[in-house]
């Protein structure tokens, strides 16, 4: 079994909670909870009921707080998809899009018949 990581000594549960009761995320909200939980002396299992998560995600939060204090704490943005243009294709289509249509050119399309 590994040892307990402490968590960081720059905040306390008191200010925990207030940046609990501050914050607009509810996910960042629960876990500085659970951390304030902490703070007061509960154990990890019961910080874990408090998150509603097993104590392996406790440790993980707290690993994260530790390293960047409550902004750890945040759901990271996912990555998304990778652009289908590399830049220079891309800076290409800008210039197209910016120069607009051609009106001089007539389009050939399924109702130019009508």
């Amino acid at each position: 079994m590994s040892a307990a990581l402490r968590l960081r000594e720059d905040y306390d549960a008191q200010r925990l909670r207030a940046l609990a009761k501050a914050s607009r995320d509810a996910n960042q909200t629960r876990r500085l909870l659970a951390l304030a939980a902490i703070y007061d002396g509960a154990s990890r299992t019961a910080a874990a009921a408090i998150g509603g998560v097993a104590r392996q995600a406790v440790r993980k939060w707290v690993v994260a707080f530790n390293a960047h204090g409550p902004a750890g704490l945040l759901d990271g943005k996912a990555p998304g998809n990778r652009p289908l243009l590399n830049p220079e294709q891309g800076e290409a289509l800008r210039r197209i899009i910016a120069a607009g249509p051609n009106p001089a050119r007539r389009w050939t399309g399924w109702c130019a018949g009508v």
